[in-house]
């Protein structure tokens, strides 16, 4: 059973940073794209950023583009999101998810990805 579980959430000040982990499990951290999303609440749930598992052009949302770093470790089977120079806007819930298939330009389509977690909680203080 594929299984994604986030974690290293919080609460922060806005300028700080935080980092966030997404562990897969049940299912080989190959041939798939792994993306961070987020949600507020009545809000739509919108793409942050993504990463193929195999490398290759990393996807940002251009409201975290120069702030936010996605990052992978394969031998972990786990993806990070570096976000640093947080804003109160960022505030929200966070979600990681696995497409079993490649990313593109639609990476940012939240229908696009079979697997998601459970979501983590990040809010930013100004």
């Amino acid at each position: 059973r594929v299984q994604l579980v986030e974690s290293g959430g919080g609460s922060v000040q806005a300028g700080g940073s935080l980092r966030l982990s997404c562990a897969l499990s049940g299912y080989p951290y190959s041939y798939i794209c792994m993306g961070w999303f987020r949600q507020v609440p009545g809000k739509e749930r919108e793409g942050v950023a993504a990463i193929y598992s195999g490398g290759g052009p990393t996807y940002y949302a251009d409201s975290v583009k120069g702030r936010f770093t996605i990052s992978q470790d394969n031998a972990k089977n786990t993806m990070y999101l570096q976000m640093n120079s947080l804003k109160a806007e960022d505030t929200a819930s966070y979600y990681c998810a696995a497409n079993l298939g490649l990313c593109g330009d639609t990476w940012y389509w939240s229908n696009q990805f079979q697997y998601w977690g459970q979501g983590i909680l990040v809010t930013v203080s100004s």
